[in-house]
């Protein structure tokens, strides 16, 4: 299905927020300096959003764009290997979550954060060759629990008062599938 100009207006928009989210952490100082890679996840607030507003698919597409950009602006090589491993993991278990029904937004984004440090970890323990890293998902276990509560109650906030858009995801008749 080709995408119309609402539906490529909507999805650039998201990811230019989740851009800035994402820029605006590489800016904090660390959250917890003992312990290197922790952050809030804050564009995950927008993936979040996405997912339920704008369905699985779309969601994909803005969390690609975001990771790919972001590490071509302001990272690298390694940054795209460690974020694209997190967030296809993330991503994975937040639509199997979600889809069920049993979780709030709070609870799909606690699994998005703990599933991200998994990716990221896993990635590490290629790239290293060493599955001692493993025990650094104690601590980011925690940390993503955490992060994912922030994050989960600021998307359900932006759930709650961004009206859906009910134009976004149905065709129109100038939509050509293919």
């Amino acid at each position: 299905m080709k995408y119309g100009a609402r539906r490529i207006a909507h999805i650039s928009i998201a990811v230019s927020v989740a851009m800035i989210l994402s820029y605006i952490e590489f800016l904090l100082p660390p959250v917890w300096s003992a312990v290197p890679g922790i952050k809030l996840g804050l564009a995950n607030i927008i993936i979040i959003f996405a997912i339920y507003r704008y369905g699985s698919g779309n969601a994909a597409i803005i969390s690609g764009l975001r990771i790919f950009l972001s590490a071509l602006l302001f990272g690298s090589i390694m940054t795209l290997l460690y974020s694209a491993a997190g967030a296809l993991l993330s991503l994975c278990g937040m639509m199997i979550v979600k889809k069920t029904g049993l979780f709030s937004t709070v609870g799909v984004s606690i699994v998005g954060g703990v599933l991200h440090n998994v990716g990221q970890i896993l990635m590490a323990v290629i790239l290293l060759r060493t599955a001692e890293i493993g025990y650094y998902m104690i601590v980011l276990a925690i940390t993503g629990t955490l992060a994912g509560i922030a994050v989960g109650i600021a998307a359900a906030s932006l759930i709650k008062h961004i009206p859906p858009d009910r134009n976004f995801l149905a065709p129109k008749k100038t939509d050509k599938i293919e």
